[in-house]
C-alpha cells in the first residue's frame, strides 16, 4: 500500500482549490518526483495520487535533467541514465492510468541555475541524442524546438543562492513561467509576467512541487482535455486556457 503523504482537506484555501480544479481541465505544469530529482520527497506514483486527490485533471512531470539536481549517477551508460530518469514519469503515468489522471512527460534542463521546462519530446528522443549535454545552451534550445519541443523558461527572475547570474533567452524559448508558487517573492512573478508581455511569449503557471505535503499554488485551467502532448502544446502556444492558477501573485503582489 502506498504511503499517504497528504492530509485530509480542511482549510478554506484547500477547499477553494478543489472548487477551482473542478471548473475545467486543470493541469500542473511543473512538478518533480523522487525517482529523478534529488530535491524531491515523493515518488511519481505518490505525486499522481496527491494531485488526483486535490482535483487536478493532469500533471506534467518535469524532473531535473542530468545537468540539474538529478538523482541519476553521471558515470552510468547513457541508456541506463535515460531509463532511470524516466521512472518518475512512468510510475506517475501508470498510477494516473489507474486513477484517471493524465500524465505528460517533460524535463527541467539546467544551465548554471537557469532552467527550462522542455515539453513534448520523449524517451526515444533522449536515447537518440546521447550528446545532448555537449550542446551549448542556445544550441540545445534551438534543436529541441526544431524537434517539436515546447520550451518554457522556468522562474526566470528567481533569486536564490544557486542562481548566480540572470540569463534571458527571449528568442530561443516559447513561453515564460509567469507564476511559480515556490518563488520567494511575488515580485519575481511580476517581473516574469512583464518580460513575457514585452517579448510576446506565452504564459504558464506552475507550482514547482517537490513533495506531496505542500499545497500546490500553480497550474492552468483549460476548457477541454488535450488529446495528446502535441495538442497540449498547441493549446499552450496560443494561450487556450481559461485561467492561470495563482494569478493573484501578479495582480496583488505582496
Amino acid at each position: 500500500m502506498l504511503k499517504r503523504w497528504f492530509k485530509p482537506i480542511r482549510s478554506k484555501k484547500e477547499q477553494q482549490l478543489i472548487i477551482d480544479m473542478r471548473s475545467g481541465y486543470s493541469i500542473e505544469t511543473h512538478m518533480h518526483t523522487s525517482e529523478g530529482s534529488l530535491c524531491a520527497g515523493a515518488s511519481g506514483r505518490e505525486m499522481a495520487r496527491f494531485y488526483k486527490h486535490l482535483g487536478y485533471s493532469g500533471i506534467i512531470v518535469s524532473d531535473h535533467f542530468f545537468n540539474g539536481n538529478t538523482t541519476i549517477p553521471p558515470h552510468f551508460p547513457w541508456h541506463e541514465r535515460v531509463r532511470l530518469f524516466c521512472r518518475g514519469y512512468e510510475n506517475a503515468a501508470a498510477e494516473g492510468k489507474r486513477i484517471g489522471l493524465d500524465v505528460f512527460f517533460a524535463w527541467e534542463y539546467g544551465y548554471h541555475g537557469t532552467e527550462f521546462l522542455t515539453v513534448g519530446l520523449d524517451k526515444e528522443w533522449l536515447l537518440k541524442n546521447s550528446d545532448v549535454l555537449d550542446w551549448g545552451v542556445e544550441e540545445y534550445l534551438d534543436r529541441v524546438r526544431t524537434d517539436g519541443a515546447f520550451v518554457i523558461h522556468a522562474h526566470p527572475f528567481r533569486e536564490a543562492p544557486y542562481i548566480r547570474k540572470l540569463r534571458l533567452f527571449p528568442d530561443h524559448v516559447d513561453a515564460v513561467e509567469v507564476i511559480n508558487s515556490r518563488n520567494s517573492s511575488c515580485e519575481q512573478d511580476v517581473k516574469a509576467y512583464r518580460y513575457a508581455l514585452k517579448h510576446g511569449l506565452a504564459f504558464t503557471s506552475g507550482s514547482d512541487s517537490h513533495d506531496a505535503q505542500v499545497l500546490p499554488g500553480g497550474g492552468m485551467i483549460f476548457d477541454r482535455r488535450p488529446e495528446s502532448s502535441a495538442d497540449l502544446i498547441a493549446m499552450l502556444r496560443v494561450g487556450e486556457y481559461t485561467r492561470l492558477i495563482g494569478m493573484e501573485r501578479i495582480e496583488s503582489p505582496k
